[in-house]
């Protein structure tokens, strides 16, 4: 597998970085994990904008999804070759009425539909092209899921959005890499069911034996580098911080 970070800025694009996506390809698919503010632009650099195969939508937050309305555009008004046929888009309960109501002006109530091809998520395991996936509800204030990828026996777990949470615990067992959010900085904020600090996000890393841990989601107003100290501290494995563009084989 190879997973390339489209966007990784939590809450809202950063001056270096559009909102969380990454593109996760194998055997020729491309899914797109996330589609938040900016990331539509950035994909371009990585694929051809019809090139997805499939896209998984965490939570349906703004910086997690929002770009589905300018992909809607780029699909459903597509001049040269005529309209796309439908993609499949997994997303919680509720996604296409959610995109069709931040779009608003669409030719009718089930536009979205002509060009997505809406599944709903629940916790469980299930394929998407070459990848067995298995998807867990974590803990945050809206319905959101994790999810782990895997394909040739090798695996990738993305946290989403959430706050502590066990079924982070059995989506990040053993996993080769661990894509985890570390929104929050460890003594300063404290919300429950909210977001993971980078000293947690460590910790979960640990549990979990995983072959490496990357920051993501982390805010323009949170320090990095204090958030990548708290997770090296609480995990012994290699430990970095996402960054647009960034590439890794899996």
């Amino acid at each position: 597998m190879k997973l390339t970070v489209v966007g990784c800025s939590g809450s809202f694009p950063s001056a270096e970085s559009a909102c969380s996506s990454y593109l996760v390809e194998a055997d020729g698919f491309r899914l797109l994990l996330d589609m938040g503010n900016g990331a539509l632009g950035e994909l371009q650099r990585h694929c051809g904008l019809y090139d997805l195969d499939a896209i998984f939508l965490s939570h349906l937050h703004a910086d997690h999804c929002i770009d589905m309305c300018a992909y809607f555009v780029a699909r459903y008004y597509r001049h040269e070759g005529g309209r796309c046929g439908t993609i499949p888009v997994y997303g919680p309960e509720g996604t296409e009425r959610r995109l069709t109501t931040a779009y608003e002006d669409v030719p009718h109530e089930r536009s979205m539909s002509e060009v997505f091809d809406f599944r709903t998520l629940k916790s469980g395991s299930f394929e998407i092209g070459p990848f067995q996936v298995r998807t867990e509800r974590v803990a945050h204030p809206v319905e959101a899921y994790g999810i782990r990828v895997e394909h040739g026996g090798r695996s990738l777990t993305y946290s989403g959005d959430t706050g502590v949470s066990s079924a982070l615990d059995a989506l990040a067992e053993g996993t080769d890499l661990f894509l985890c959010e570390a929104s929050f900085t460890h003594g300063k904020e404290d919300i429950p069911d909210l977001h993971l600090n980078g000293r947690e996000a460590g910790e979960y890393a640990q549990r979990a034996g995983a072959g490496r841990l990357v920051l993501t989601h982390i805010p323009p107003w949170t320090d990095a580098e204090i958030n990548l100290a708290d997770a090296r501290a609480a995990y012994s494995g290699p430990t970095e911080l996402a960054h647009a563009g960034a590439v890794y084989e899996i």
